[in-house]
């Protein structure tokens, strides 16, 4: 278990999407959190207090966590250089990059030194199997989206969330390095061999006989050239009973491809289910879950309830408007079917 509480990277970041691990553990751990570093080209803000490393040591901060995402991942001179500073300060380090810490000769001497640990979350399994797509009980839910960091971990952790507040069992299932800060486990899918991705969300999720759910976050996009694999393996590992697509309406393009524009709605939820029916032909859509942060509370309404009306599914704004509407469909749905195959 990586220590706590945290103390979160933003760096030099003035990217609101990449420092969404930072975010996520703001939002969905806030408790654990003692503050964030910035430096002061940095114009972002978790609404943390600002602090040295020494200030967050102090404060009782055990872990420096490199909440942030650049391209391919990499330990950048300035990420070692402050991971350096927050050793000697007294914190443990914990990244979610693809380049690990542990490879870095600086970090391992210093960690080594102070008596500190190196975290490195994209971190697989070695034993991970090969999927079998063998029908298995249980309920699942997967979110699936239209383009990568479009609210699909927020869906599913609000969606887990929801339906512990009323009782039901849920867990959330993580798939990737802020989702598994966030929930203590996981498996962060993008760092898996693709022969093993249907088989590890088979590991991570697997038959439960309780009645509950298992709540899986979604990657990538069908529709997205460079990570379509990923998002292919998950719908068949996680064999889903039910569908939320997830969308951030007026993105100008596919993340990280101006060249690419995003799907159409209903043809992405098409091919998702077209898709997932291999290993469960029974799957259903329960609901549309978008992210309207750049659109005004009347507009975000508006498109909320004309998508809704043309697919025929509650469409929310998870963060705003809470998921409710996608629970009471989901139950619905649940208790609708026959006996025998409760979504099956």
């Amino acid at each position: 278990m990586i220590p706590s509480p945290y103390f979160l990277y933003l760096g030099h970041s003035n990217d609101e999407i990449g420092i969404k691990t930072s975010r996520g553990l703001a939002v969905f751990r806030g408790e654990d959190c003692v503050g964030e570093f910035r430096h002061d080209d940095c114009s972002l803000t978790l609404g943390l207090p600002r602090m040295t490393f020494a200030e967050a040591v102090s404060a009782g901060a055990k872990t420096l966590v490199l909440g942030i995402a650049n391209a391919g991942g990499k330990l950048g001179e300035d990420l070692v250089e402050d991971a350096l500073a927050a050793l000697d300060a007294g914190l443990n380090i914990a990244s979610g990059l693809h380049q690990r810490l542990r490879d870095e000769p600086r970090l391992a001497a210093a960690a080594k030194a102070k008596g500190l640990a190196l975290f490195d979350v994209r971190d697989p399994a070695s034993d991970l199997p090969i999927g079998d797509g063998k029908p298995r009980a249980g309920k699942r839910l997967l979110t699936v989206g239209t383009d990568c960091s479009v609210g699909k971990m927020y869906t599913t952790l609000h969606l887990a969330r929801a339906l512990q507040a009323r009782g039901v069992r849920a867990d959330f299932r993580a798939t990737g390095q802020t989702g598994i800060l966030i929930a203590g486990d996981g498996v962060p899918l993008d760092a898996v061999v693709a022969d093993f991705i249907s088989g590890a969300i088979e590991s991570i999720s697997p038959a439960r006989h309780d009645g509950g759910w298992d709540l899986i976050e979604g990657q990538g996009s069908l529709f997205h050239p460079s990570f379509a694999g990923v998002s292919t393996g998950l719908l068949h590992g996680a064999q889903p009973d039910a569908l939320v697509l997830c969308h951030e309406p007026n993105r100008p393009h596919m993340r990280g491809l101006p060249h690419y524009r995003l799907p159409d709605l209903a043809d992405c939820l098409e091919a998702n289910l077209r898709t997932a029916r291999l290993t469960n032909p029974h799957v259903k859509a329960v609901g549309i879950a978008l992210n309207t942060s750049k659109l005004t509370p009347d507009a975000a309404a508006r498109f909320c309830a004309e998508t809704s009306d043309a697919f025929g599914l509650p469409c929310v704004d998870p963060v705003t408007m809470g998921v409710e509407p996608i629970i009471d469909w989901m139950l619905k749905c649940e208790l609708s079917a026959p006996a025998a195959t409760a979504f099956r």
